[in-house]
């Protein structure tokens, strides 16, 4: 029962992390939070992943362990690609999955950048 009130929750709490982690630049309100969670998300990638391998979620981390605990062996490298294959059955291309997110995670940041800090100075700040 505890295992799975755990997979429920970091089901939700991953999700919305990362939906937040695309779209929490575009309120003027909630860009110092996205940049610290998009800022968590750069340091779990980059710096633990220099250990852990590239792309290394501790989130995903614990959600797979909570998983394991529960019998289920279908954990993917990438949570967005595990992602989409639970909520739609599409199995998806890893590699292209892996490029996405990536895009992704580079414009929301640069995005979080350009409306923090140089939309101030050009009163572009919304």
């Amino acid at each position: 029962m505890w295992y799975q009130a755990l997979n429920f929750f970091f089901f939700a709490f991953h999700t919305l992390f990362t939906l937040f982690n695309i779209i929490g630049w575009a309120f003027r309100r909630t860009r110092k939070l996205h940049l610290v969670t998009i800022s968590l998300t750069a340091f779990s990638w980059f710096v633990l992943g220099i250990w852990y391998g590239w792309g290394f979620c501790f989130c995903t981390e614990w959600h797979y362990a909570v998983r394991r605990r529960l019998g289920y062996t279908d954990q993917t490298r990438s949570y967005i690609h595990f992602l989409i294959l639970k909520l739609t059955g599409y199995n998806a291309n890893m590699r292209l999955m892996e490029q996405a997110t990536l895009w992704v995670f580079i414009g929301a940041l640069l995005l979080n950048l350009f409306y923090t800090f140089l939309g101030r100075k050009s009163g572009k700040n919304r």
